[in-house]
């Protein structure tokens, strides 16, 4: 960090893919001094602690599971969406465990991911272009002049969601309903009958009987707290500087920046140009943050975007996210994974298999095939196999809601069957099955690598 960074340094650089068009700049700017008088919404300390379990994560010791909606809604906004997704973590996260026997870190795509990168300034319907639609806490997705405006209100109601939201996870997280002896209630209606509900309930079995002896033997919730509760995080791209910008707080204990919107940002695709308003403002900030690695990054500008980002080379303060598509990946990444090795980068790795996996259908639904999400999983894995790296998470567009968005899985969704329930408000998500099914993957591969180190250190 430069000794010239202030939380609006990035006002001076050019900024990608955030909404210039406001029609009156003064009402955008007392939004934004409204929210830098509102609380915090996560907290330093909290962050702090991340950063140490994705230290974990960088070190092997761990996985990273992080995952939820492309982008949230106000419509859809309700406690049972929020739960059914954070119990859908929770399963994925059980699964992974008793596969890979490493602790998972969870990190919900949550309260807060409203804002989208678009392709197109605009939208053309029947000959009539308006503004793209940009998420819920900047304009409407109705196709109306009036809707598609942007609103600064649509911020405070952003905050005020992101607030409501956070309060139900930490319910939900301290208060028992992650207790691990709810094991086989966590399973959603829809998967119950499902191959992958059969699957899940065999190792919520054996979860079952290892608990029962472990309480045998005096070990209870009420001794170890960790069978009661779970560490759950939340995370968002950081899309809009003037909105984290305004979330942006000193920390009373470490006198450092925090932005306080979310445990975890991320930049985009889009907006990693080392020039750029986004990595200006990132570089200052002290949260644990991510960067997507698309097809068209080079080694030598990951290289020196590291360096800008996490010039201490501090272990888990930033995450690298490939999203190359299952045809690019085993050709793009060996370089990528080869530049972080070769000099001594710290940082995690993990595969984003939906971006690079976009297509449009026959019958105009933007959908994304389950077997290329998997076949680009399986190749991130062995990938970083190959090349001696961790292979440290999976970063998935999901949604605990019985959706048909993607093509394939388990119940084989159709093109046809796409218009059935397409929910969502930009890009497709997997549904309960399939990124249950993906977790059983998931884990299968890390169950292989931990046999493979297990029978290494016995030869040794």
């Amino acid at each position: 960090m430069t000794e010239h960074w202030t939380p609006a340094s990035w006002r001076a650089k050019p900024a990608k893919h955030m909404p210039s068009d406001y029609p009156d700049p003064a009402a955008l700017s007392q939004v934004e001094q409204t929210l830098r008088r509102m609380p915090p919404l996560v907290f330093a300390g909290e962050a702090r602690r991340l950063k140490a379990l994705l230290g974990d994560v960088a070190a092997g010791k761990a996985f990273l599971l992080q995952g939820g909606d492309c982008a949230e809604s106000f419509k859809e906004f309700h406690a049972d969406n929020i739960r059914d997704t954070f119990r859908l973590i929770l399963q994925m996260a059980v699964v992974l465990t008793f596969a890979g026997g490493k602790p998972v870190v969870k990190v919900g795509r949550m309260a807060g991911q409203f804002g989208k990168p678009r392709s197109s300034e605009v939208e053309v319907q029947a000959n009539v272009a308006l503004p793209s639609y940009r998420g819920d806490n900047i304009n409407g997705m109705e196709f109306t002049p009036e809707a598609r405006t942007p609103d600064p209100q649509r911020l405070i109601q952003a905050y005020g969601q992101s607030a409501a939201t956070l309060n139900l996870l930490r319910a939900f997280a301290g208060g028992g309903y992650a207790d691990l002896h709810n094991i086989h209630r966590w399973t959603l209606g829809f998967v119950a009958d499902s191959p992958q509900g059969a699957r899940y309930r065999e190792v919520a079995e054996k979860i079952s009987e290892t608990l029962m002896f472990m309480e045998a033997i005096g070990v209870t919730p009420e001794s170890q707290p960790a069978l009661h509760q779970v560490e759950f995080f939340t995370s968002h791209e950081g899309l809009l500087l003037n909105f984290e910008e305004a979330m942006t707080r000193v920390d009373s204990t470490s006198g450092d920046w925090y932005d306080t919107s979310a445990h975890l940002l991320w930049i985009g695709e889009r907006t990693r140009d080392l020039a750029g308003a986004h990595v200006e403002y990132f570089k200052g900030i002290k949260n644990p943050i991510g960067l997507k690695c698309g097809p068209t990054l080079e080694a030598d500008e990951l290289s020196r975007l590291i360096d800008v980002l996490n010039p201490k080379n501090e272990a888990g303060r930033l995450t690298l996210y490939g999203r190359f598509g299952y045809d690019k990946i085993e050709d793009r990444l060996p370089r990528l994974l080869k530049a972080t090795q070769a000099s001594g980068r710290n940082v995690v790795w993990a595969i984003d298999p939906m971006h690079g996996n976009t297509l449009t259908a026959a019958n105009g639904y933007k959908t994304r095939p389950f077997d290329r999400i998997l076949s680009e999983v399986k190749s991130f894995v062995e990938v970083c196999k190959a090349e001696g790296v961790h292979p440290g998470g999976v970063h998935l567009e999901m949604t605990g809601q019985n959706v048909t968005e993607c093509l394939g899985g388990a119940r084989a969704v159709a093109e046809g069957d796409l218009a059935d329930r397409y929910h969502t408000h930009c890009d497709p998500r997997l549904n309960g099955e399939q990124a249950l099914d993906l977790a059983f993957l998931v884990a299968e591969k890390l169950k292989d690598e931990r046999s493979g180190a297990a029978r290494r250190a016995t030869a040794v």
